[in-house]
Formats: C-alpha cells, sequence, structure tokens
C-alpha cells in the first residue's frame, strides 16, 4: 500500500475545538472582515498550499470574501471562485450524526441499540467483532473500539475508479485489533461513520444522499451541497484541484478522489455560504434539540485534550468553535461562535501531504479577519 495511509487516517479526522476569539454581539461589532482577502493571500504563501478561499457570515448574511493562489498547480487556471465547491473531509461526521440522531428523536432507533440489531449482517456475516455490545451511541462518540478501514493498507489513494461499497470497508478491519472493549476510551475511526451511514439507509429505506439531503442539505438551504458515493466523482463546477505525492515523489492530481473512502465519513461537497449555513442552523438548535446535539459536541471523558484556546489566537472571549476536516490534496475548516450567528469558512487545496500541513496556518486566517490588531 501507497505511504498515504496514515495521512488519510490522520486527515480525515473531523475536531471541534474551542478557540478563544473576540465574536461580534451586534452588527456595530462585527469583525474587521476587510482583512479577508489579506489573510488569504498570506495563507497561499504557506508552503505547500495551492489555492484558498474564504468567506465571513454575520447572522447569514455574507460580510467578507477572498480567493487567493491558483485553482491548478504552478499558478495556472486562474483564481479559484470564491464560491465554489469544495470537499469539506469530516466535516460530513456531523451533518451524517446529525441524520442518524433526527432518527432517535424520531423513535425510529435509540441510542442504546446494538449494531448487531440495527446491522444484523455485521454481526451474521462476522465483519464486526462484539457487535452485539457496540451501541449506536458509541459509533457516533468514537468510542466503540472498531479500528479504522484506512489502517487495512488494502485500498489505494490513486485508485480513483474501483468502487469499494461500505460493507467492504468495515470487513477490512475484521483482521486489524481492536482498540479497546466497547466504550472503554475514545479512538477515532472513520469505519464508526462508514457504519452509521449503513444504519441510517436500513431505518430510512433510502440512499445516505438522500436522507442527507431531505433532513439537512434542504431545510438549511445548501442548495449546492450533495454527497457523491461511488467513483469517479470530481467536484461540479469550478474549483480548484489538490494534489499529492505518489510513492515516486512526482505530484498526482487528485480532483477525482474516489468517493468510496468518503460516504458518511466524510464525502460531502459542498460551499463556504452551504457549510456556515449548516453550521448556523445546527448551533441554533433548528436541527436537533439541545440533549441530542450534546451527543456529538460533548467530548468522551478521556478524549485527548485540546490546546489552550488563549495560545492559539487572540486569547478573548467568547470561544469560537472550529470543525474541520482533509484528504489527499485539500483541508477545510468551518468556525462558528457559541450563539451561531458567526462563521468563517475556509478551503484550502494543497500540493503536499495532508498530515504534513499544520492547522495553525488555518488559524491564522481565523486571527487575521478576526483580530488583526493582536
Amino acid at each position: 500500500m501507497k505511504s498515504t495511509t496514515a495521512a488519510r487516517t490522520a486527515g480525515l479526522a473531523c475536531v471541534m475545538l474551542a478557540l478563544s476569539i473576540a465574536a461580534p454581539a451586534t452588527a456595530a461589532d462585527r469583525p474587521q472582515t476587510r482583512n479577508v482577502q489579506e489573510a488569504l493571500n498570506a495563507l497561499a504563501k504557506t508552503t505547500g498550499v495551492v489555492g484558498a478561499i474564504g468567506e465571513v457570515y454575520v447572522d447569514g448574511k455574507r460580510v467578507g470574501q477572498g480567493s487567493a493562489g491558483s485553482r491548478l498547480l504552478d499558478g495556472k487556471g486562474g483564481k479559484i471562485p470564491a464560491g465554489s465547491r469544495y470537499r469539506v473531509g469530516s466535516q460530513t461526521k456531523q451533518m451524517t450524526a446529525t441524520v442518524l440522531l433526527q432518527l432517535v428523536r424520531e423513535g425510529k432507533l435509540g441510542l442504546d441499540d446494538k449494531l448487531s440489531d440495527v446491522l444484523p449482517q455485521v454481526a451474521q456475516q462476522d465483519l464486526v467483532e462484539r457487535a452485539d455490545e457496540i451501541t449506536v451511541r458509541q459509533l457516533i462518540r468514537h468510542t466503540s473500539g472498531i479500528p479504522d478501514f484506512f489502517a487495512s493498507e488494502l485500498f489505494d489513494d490513486f485508485d480513483f475508479t474501483t468502487y469499494h461499497p461500505p460493507i467492504e470497508l468495515v470487513k477490512a478491519t475484521r483482521g486489524l485489533p481492536r482498540t479497546g472493549a466497547p466504550g472503554e476510551k475514545f479512538s477515532y475511526s472513520n469505519t464508526n461513520y462508514m457504519l452509521l451511514g449503513m444504519i441510517i439507509e436500513k431505518v430510512t429505506g433510502h440512499p445516505l444522499s438522500a436522507e442527507l439531503a431531505r433532513r439537512v442539505f434542504a431545510p438549511v438551504g445548501m442548495s449546492r451541497t450533495y454527497l457523491p458515493t461511488k467513483p469517479p466523482a470530481a467536484i461540479k463546477g469550478p474549483h480548484g484541484h489538490g494534489y499529492y505525492p505518489g510513492p515516486d515523489g512526482k505530484l498526482r492530481d487528485m480532483d477525482r478522489l474516489n468517493a468510496s473512502y468518503g460516504y458518511a465519513a466524510g464525502g460531502v461537497i459542498s460551499t463556504a455560504r452551504d457549510v456556515s449555513a449548516f453550521q448556523r442552523a445546527f448551533v441554533q438548535g433548528k436541527l436537533l434539540p439541545a440533549s441530542l446535539q450534546r451527543v456529538i459536541t460533548d467530548p468522551p471523558e478521556d478524549a485527548p485534550p485540546q490546546p489552550s484556546p488563549g495560545a492559539r489566537l487572540c486569547g478573548s472571549e467568547p470561544a469560537l468553535q472550529a470543525i474541520g476536516g482533509s484528504g489527499s490534496g485539500f483541508v477545510a475548516t468551518t468556525f462558528t461562535s457559541p450563539d451561531g450567528r458567526l462563521q468563517l469558512a475556509v478551503s484550502a487545496t494543497l500540493s503536499v501531504s495532508n498530515r504534513d500541513f499544520s492547522p495553525a496556518a488555518i488559524d491564522q486566517v481565523a486571527k487575521a479577519v478576526f483580530c488583526p490588531g493582536k
């Protein structure tokens, strides 16, 4: 297997961070969004960045946007249109969990239901060890102990055409060591969300893409967002291209990234406007009641501690949440305020391994936009 496996595993991670940034309380307190383009210019000069786009929203209104770098490698192709679609990576997980928890709210399954009951084939075919002990809640919160399918090293990043059904990816984990007993500890695994996508499809009788569209995208007004599920699947419309080094060190265009590996864990393609609208609706309780939101947002007790918020950005209050995702050739982060009034969505295409790209470069965009004097 190619050396990209570890990078994919780390890159699809979805992280909710508490960041101390000055967020506006009123229209008069809006951040100095004139710095958005300047901040993106700086990001585009970071080693490994091909192009970057970003937008700022206050109360659903765009108050700043920009584009820097280029659409293609080596300065070719012009700039990426600021409103272009891009891959959001593991920001998808929050959307998938939202759909699943809506089904819980409707009484169609329970958080403590066992995996073997809601998805019998994984037990019948012996695809998941201890499936009769693992709960839906543990899948959402990454405490199931199921290993990440990327660790199997059976899949090729540069195979853009072979379709791997979710159940095949789940099966690939069966020979891997578990990361713990069910409920014992936090251990991030994309396989958890492959299973959640399969559960949604079994309970509803509809494809995950259709349920996301019906339950999240349409109600929130995410008109340009979609979930591709089978390769080949390049991003629709004008967009930036990301690149990844192959075994020979030469960069490969990852534009037609294999959709099999994304699915419920990291496959959604969206825009800055749409992901901002999602975060605004989620935080403001328009998609789930607070008790079910906390299943997603409250960290497990033994989850890795996050860096000191004050040390990362402005050192002021209130805290701003950030959710990010990445994969071969891209990284994307959406910042949102605790009241859901403010969002900054940033996407960057890369020419280095996403494992070698520091999230601090994206943080610097937020810092330049929200606290330019610090």
